[in-house]
């Protein structure tokens, strides 16, 4: 898999246990892995938040009021005479 430098700035605190926890040749890894789950959780929490939202009756209703909506709205500056 293909690998991307970055820089970051953290908590001089969490710098020293990380490195004082996280041998040098193990913080590529550890600090990827770490962004993973993050993500994941933040992916999951999102995925859960719409099917909170998607099982309101409400959040239905308002779907299909939009659903009635034609798939294209004429746009008011091209609908007038040329100047």
């Amino acid at each position: 898999m293909a690998s991307r430098k970055m820089t970051f700035r953290i908590p001089e605190d969490l710098a020293v246990q990380f490195a004082k926890r996280v041998p040098s040749r193990d913080r590529s890894h550890y600090v990827s892995e770490a962004i993973g789950a993050k993500l994941r959780e933040r992916e999951e929490r999102l995925i859960g938040a719409c099917e909170i939202a998607n099982a309101d009756p409400d959040m239905r209703a308002i779907e299909q009021e939009w659903d009635t909506l034609p798939d294209e709205i004429a746009e008011p500056w091209t609908d007038g005479p040329a100047r």
